[in-house]
């Protein structure tokens, strides 16, 4: 058992097994890079739209190609047989609606499909696209949708710093329509954001107990080749944390989040051939057994200091 509620407990509870999660990308885009924002992305995300682990679509064109291909990268481990679809690379309810129906509706026809994950923007969350997900619910009613949000932070300051996009009542407002239609929601935080304390990130998780979010990704900040993050962490103007500063801010973070949030992620992936930094990030094993090791020895469980 984790010291926190993790996405693994919750599948096992809820399915009887280990279910891991295919990335797809549906070759779509962003009002971040589309012009309609501005051009050029947040400040950390990459040309691949953050699913630089995606299914490379160039290889495999199709939904259903894209999850045989991620099938066979789990072949021969022992983790069951049914998986999630994770629409993961740029903005996945950004698009016409006939095409997001088509490619939803093709992954979850999938038989090993038990459900499907949306990573979007809440300012891309339209009537129409709401619509579309209450229907796809009910033409496939004994799997989920999700929604996936990226909040990053609730600070108006660092959210202009990295080119967010949106408000904090945009988010607030898609949370509760989301809700509303009883989509669960899960919301992306960043750890080790330029200029953020640690205590503005526990004002974010403070500000995630309040809300009716379900689920919580943990992400470690990574800069990036190609970024202008990047840009600036090679002229000296931002700078990132070790991985004990890292794990002070997570372990302080778990500790006053509510204990029925589901913790998706606590660390995240950086693509060899494109991370600046932190480069010990890239040992996820070392990171999560350090994580747990240190809990366990603090006596600190998810919610103790709520």
């Amino acid at each position: 058992m984790k010291p926190y509620y993790s996405l693994n407990d919750y599948c096992k509870e809820t399915y009887g097994e280990k279910i891991y999660k295919i990335a797809l990308n549906a070759g779509l885009t962003c009002p971040n890079r589309d012009g309609t924002l501005d051009t050029r992305g947040c400040i950390f995300c990459s040309a691949g739209g953050s699913g630089d682990f995606a299914v490379n679509m160039a290889d495999y064109s199709s939904v259903t190609d894209q999850l045989a291909a991620g099938v066979r990268l789990f072949r021969g481990k022992e983790i069951g047989s049914r998986y999630i679809a994770y629409f993961q690379a740029y903005t996945n309810t950004y698009g016409p609606i006939d095409y997001l129906r088509h490619i939803y509706e093709e992954a979850l026809s999938h038989d090993s499909v038990i459900g499907i994950s949306i990573a979007t923007r809440p300012d891309c969350l339209s009537e129409k696209v709401l619509t579309l997900l209450v229907d796809i619910k009910a033409k496939f009613p004994d799997k989920f949708v999700w929604v996936e949000l990226g909040l990053q932070t609730v600070h108006e300051k660092t959210a202009d710093f990295i080119r967010r996009g949106y408000n904090l009542q945009c988010f607030d407002t898609a949370v509760r329509n989301l809700q509303t239609l009883q989509i669960p929601v899960i919301a992306h935080v960043i750890i080790g954001l330029p200029y953020e304390t640690h205590e503005d990130l526990l004002k974010t998780i403070d500000y995630l107990n309040q809300s009716s979010v379900w689920g919580v990704k943990l992400q470690l900040l990574h800069i990036l080749k190609g970024t202008d993050l990047g840009t600036l962490y090679e002229e000296g103007k931002v700078t990132t944390l070790s991985k004990e500063a890292y794990l002070e801010l997570l372990i302080d973070a778990i500790a006053h989040l509510a204990p029925d949030k589901v913790i998706h992620r606590v660390t995240g992936d950086g693509p060899k051939d494109l991370l600046l930094a932190p480069l010990w990030s890239l040992n996820k094993r070392d990171v999560l057994n350090s994580l747990h090791r240190e809990m366990k020895q603090r006596n600190i469980v998810q919610g103790c200091r709520l």
